[in-house]
């Protein structure tokens, strides 16, 4: 049975949310409005999943002090967030302070499950669309780290990152389909990390904001 807890204060979120959420399986879906009762919640409770919209009572980003307070307490409990905001840069912050994937409000009913579905085992998740803004958006003095990478590999984490089959990037990039799988291994080496979604977040904790709070 996997249990989880959606804090959202927007009742037609949280309902269509709800309801997703216990179409894929969930068999105890509890909700909360506020993050003070989703910590008393989640002491209670000790969910399996926690839900979390960034922004609760006019406050756009309350959510993120509440990740990282949930962090403090619960190094492994799986965070998706869900949320309207969009900009890497908020992105970043929530991956940061420890989120475990993003998808927003907008998207699909069919990406929402798959958002959730990863989650709860343990595997992070960020859009496809999202995931090389996210990676490589410009932070002004926290991307030094980027010079241990070639201009190539750069190029070529970016498009796996959007998604891009190594055949796709190889035909964009105009290099061979081996170049490709050879350069995407050294990126998984040089970040120690086994799947695109790992290769994704490792990316971000290197090169993205140290302070996710600022």
């Amino acid at each position: 049975m996997t249990k989880v807890i959606i804090v959202d204060d927007h009742p037609i979120v949280l309902q269509g949310c709800r309801r997703l959420i216990e179409e894929s399986g969930a068999c105890e879906v509890k909700a909360s409005r506020t993050f003070l009762d989703a910590f008393q919640l989640y002491r209670r409770e000790r969910p399996d999943v926690m839900i979390v919209d960034l922004g609760i009572a006019k406050k756009a980003l309350a959510g993120l002090g509440y990740i990282r307070r949930l962090r403090i307490v619960d190094k492994s409990l799986p965070i998706l967030v869900f949320s309207m905001h969009v900009e890497p840069t908020v992105v970043r912050k929530a991956l940061s302070v420890g989120a475990t994937g993003y998808v927003h409000k907008d998207a699909s009913p069919e990406e929402i499950r798959l958002a959730f579905d990863k989650v709860r085992v343990g595997q992070r998740y960020i859009p496809g669309e999202l995931a090389m803004q996210v990676a490589l958006a410009p932070d002004p003095g926290q991307n030094a780290g980027l010079k241990d990478f070639t201009r190539r590999e750069q190029e070529i984490l970016a498009l796996l990152a959007e998604g891009r089959s190594y055949g796709e990037i190889a035909e964009e990039l105009g290099v061979s389909y081996k170049t490709v799988a050879n350069v995407s291994s050294i990126l998984k080496s040089k970040l120690d990390a086994e799947t695109l979604p790992d290769l994704v977040f490792k990316a971000i904790q290197k090169f993205g904001p140290r302070a996710a709070g600022r």
